[in-house]
């Protein structure tokens, strides 16, 4: 059977796992917006793409569905490229981003850039918002970030997921990584996901898929599996922040890949909690062994290299 089709004047921007998906919204007689925006690396890139498919119409609005690096990362480019853009993000995190405190956001904790950007208006779970001549509903989503938001238009049953449900799973739940009981949060959402019965969905990252049942047996079987060994999403959350960094850098020299990986909060902390019995930069090690056993990188001589624009969702200990 054929896709189920996206609402008209809808267009989704899909980016390599560096940088999470643009969804343009484009109609004739609206404004013109955004949701996410990919990774700081790609900003310029993603000025680019967004121009080109507006032919010379103005972006007027910018969502986030939630502010990880690489949802939120050409935010400052988009302002400056359109003064005018008015920006709306989750409330959750409104007086960090106010204060541009980069603890509170993760930055600092993952080891990874957001230039400063700034806000005009909230995404208030409960509410609706106008784009592309549509009324999509804004719910709340915790789970990979308790703040998160996802879009819902239920006249043609379409979803704009973030990182709550990819077509295999979702995101890192990042704040278990830091001890809060955050695996119930990720099952609740998979629930409002269900019962809003979406027929197509747009994820953070991936294809367009419209096979939700599939999907969502999928992220609650992973969801299971992390239940019943915490320290198997553990592991898998660092090999994706590993994998993230590699990414970005595209090659690295081992010394300089463990260096970062030492000073970043997140592994220090998965280290400490889970992987004790080894020395830190043994543990690292280690992590290098399994990308490279999953194809997700390669070794030569003293260099990492990355070998597929992809996560790690499948390597060994998942």
């Amino acid at each position: 059977m054929p896709m189920q089709a996206l609402p008209e004047g809808m267009t989704v921007l899909e980016r390599g796992w560096l940088s999470s998906n643009n969804v343009l919204f484009h109609q004739p007689g609206h404004p013109a917006a955004l949701v996410d925006s990919g990774y700081c690396s790609h900003a310029e890139q993603t000025v680019e793409l967004v121009e080109q498919a507006l032919g010379g119409q103005p972006l007027e609005l910018l969502l986030n569905t939630h502010l990880h690096s690489d949802h939120c990362g050409g935010n400052a480019a988009l302002q400056q490229h359109y003064p005018e853009l008015v920006t709306a993000i989750p409330p959750g995190e409104a007086a960090a981003v106010r204060d541009w405190d980069e603890a509170a956001l993760s930055y600092a904790a993952t080891g990874q850039e957001c230039p400063r950007f700034v806000f005009q208006r909230l995404l208030q779970p409960g509410e609706t918002i106008a784009l592309g001549g549509r009324d999509w509903q804004v719910w709340s989503a915790p789970g990979h970030d308790m703040h998160a938001v996802v879009l819902f238009e239920p006249a043609s049953r379409t979803l704009i997921s973030g990182d709550a449900l990819w077509a295999d799973g979702f995101g890192v739940v990042f704040p278990e990584l830091e001890g809060a009981d955050a695996f119930g949060e990720v099952a609740a959402t998979l629930d409002l996901i269900e019962q809003l019965q979406p027929l197509v969905v747009v994820p953070g990252h991936g294809p367009v898929f419209d096979d939700v049942p599939a999907a969502l047996a999928a992220a609650r079987r992973r969801l299971a599996g992390f239940l019943l060994d915490p320290a198997r999403h553990a592991g898998h959350a660092a090999r994706v922040l590993l994998k993230f960094r590699l990414l970005d850098w595209r090659r690295q020299q081992l010394g300089a890949l463990l260096a970062w990986a030492g000073a970043t909060a997140y592994l220090r902390t998965v280290h400490r909690r889970y992987f004790p019995s080894l020395p830190f930069d043994a543990w690292a090690g280690v992590l290098v062994a399994e990308l490279e056993r999953s194809g997700a990188a390669r070794r030569e001589g003293a260099w990492v290299l990355d070998m597929a624009n992809t996560l790690p969702a499948r390597s060994p200990g998942n």
